[in-house]
């Protein structure tokens, strides 16, 4: 059996698989099927990036980090106070002289202060830091998109497994189906064993069985995917495609170091990484250097002020303050801050090892992903092999005329191998477009990409 019979030959397992879906055979009820939802690749992948949870989530702290650096931004703007007061005073009071005095007064002023404390190494660091903070949660939601994209597209290739599995069940059952009818009328015929329709009957009930099974593992993949999708898992999901083909989307001879260097480039976790370090960087010299410039400070207020003897309330007229003034902190949260400077010091180290540790990890993971994609490229040409043999060696034995205690047997196997040479070639199909997938995304792929 050439390439093209064994397309075939699982193309017809497909067909059979969808006109399964509407006449299940004989003693096996389907799963109650729900709202059947079609659903495709590229729907998969455009629902993994709108509707996921995590994606959501870390989209929301992005806009958190734009806003904290609004507000360390706005530490080098003034802030300005409008308001009114009223002081009375009786008794005793102090002259500016010295003398005590016995006095009734009360005073009343109205007006606007524009004010502003600026400490400017501080301001100055934390506006960095915290530029880099939003870069950092940029690429960190770029990093969740396509985690999502791929773990879409894992679940959607699960889901065509499983169809293509009940494709396989069914298919297997109609076989099984058309053998007991054959020997059962040889049995009445009284050229076949009665034993061995039993024992045909006994193996169409087992696939009968895995059928059931299949459709419990289909609509088990189906809920399972919408739940990545965030859909209601009620929804049953069926995939268009009823065949599972090899994916090409990783050429077979691309060398390891090629993805190795596009992930190092391309992954937005290290991007993530770079700009958190940079953050801690600077956080470490706002520690050693922001103390060294001195702290602003600046008021003027405006208003009228009026008052007199008693409750008297007269003579309003205008009123104006202003000041400036420079200062250092020395000691805790200013110079010589010698625990605050090792902190600093110790979060940019620590950030350089979280970076060189990513690395190594991403590395880990492309190394992996490239290594499952040749194998599995060549576990599948020898489960084609293995699929065309095990064809053969079933049409072969129901080829024979004579219904033998050995034909029968025999051909029982031939059959189960069948099925599970099939099963073991879609599992092998459905694990290497998944594979596919995982390294493009190790290598740094877009989310939403097929």
């Amino acid at each position: 059996m050439n390439t093209r019979t064994l397309a075939l030959c699982v193309l017809a397992v497909a067909i059979s698989a969808a006109a399964d879906a509407e006449n299940p055979p004989k003693a096996a009820k389907g799963p109650d099927r729900g709202r059947a939802q079609p659903i495709d690749l590229a729907t998969a992948l455009r629902l993994a990036g709108a509707q996921n949870l995590d994606v959501r989530l870390v989209a929301e702290k992005a806009t958190l980090a734009q806003a904290e650096h609004t507000l360390a931004r706005e530490q080098f703007f003034p802030w300005m106070t409008l308001g009114t007061s009223y002081h009375g005073h009786q008794e005793n009071i102090q002259a500016v002289d010295g003398p005590i005095l016995d006095a009734e007064k009360s005073s009343f002023d109205l007006g606007a202060a524009v004010k502003a404390q600026i400490d400017l190494g501080e301001a100055y660091f934390k506006t960095l830091s915290t530029q880099q903070l939003v870069k950092a949660a940029t690429y960190a939601s770029e990093a969740q998109a396509r985690d999502a994209a791929l773990a879409a597209a894992l679940g959607y290739f699960d889901l065509v497994r499983a169809q293509a599995d009940v494709g396989v069940a069914s298919e297997a059952v109609r076989i099984s189906t058309d053998y007991e009818d054959q020997v059962r009328r040889a049995v009445d015929a009284g050229i076949a064993f009665a034993g061995d329709a039993y024992r045909i009957q006994t193996e169409l009930e087992r696939n009968r069985v895995a059928y059931r099974q299949a459709l419990e593992t289909r609509r088990i993949a189906a809920a399972r995917l919408a739940q990545v999708l965030q859909l209601d898992p009620a929804v049953n999901l069926l995939p268009e495609e009823n065949t599972l083909a090899p994916l090409k989307l990783i050429a077979y001879g691309d060398p390891l170091d090629s993805f190795v260097q596009r992930a190092l480039v391309d992954r937005p976790e290290l991007h993530m990484s770079a700009a958190q370090r940079e953050a801690a960087r600077r956080s470490r010299d706002a520690a050693k250097f922001g103390p060294l410039v001195p702290t602003v400070g600046a008021q003027y207020s405006y208003g009228g002020l009026a008052g007199g003897r008693g409750t008297e309330i007269a003579s309003f007229n205008e009123s104006s303050d202003y000041g400036v003034g420079l200062w250092w902190r020395v000691g805790p949260g200013g110079l010589f801050d010698r625990g605050r400077i090792a902190a600093g010091e110790s979060r940019y180290r620590t950030s350089d090892l979280e970076d060189q540790k990513l690395r190594e990890a991403i590395v880990l993971e492309v190394v992996e992903s490239h290594t499952r994609v040749r194998s599995l490229g060549d576990q599948m040409t020898s489960a084609q092999r293995a699929l065309q043999a095990a064809q053969k060696t079933l049409d072969l034995s129901r080829e024979r005329k004579d219904f033998g205690v050995g034909i029968v047997a025999e051909t029982i196997l031939a059959e189960q191998d069948l099925t599970r040479t099939r099963r073991e070639y879609l599992g092998m199909v459905a694990e290497y477009n998944k594979a596919q997938f995982a390294l493009r995304r190790a290598a740094g792929a877009k989310a939403g990409s097929p």
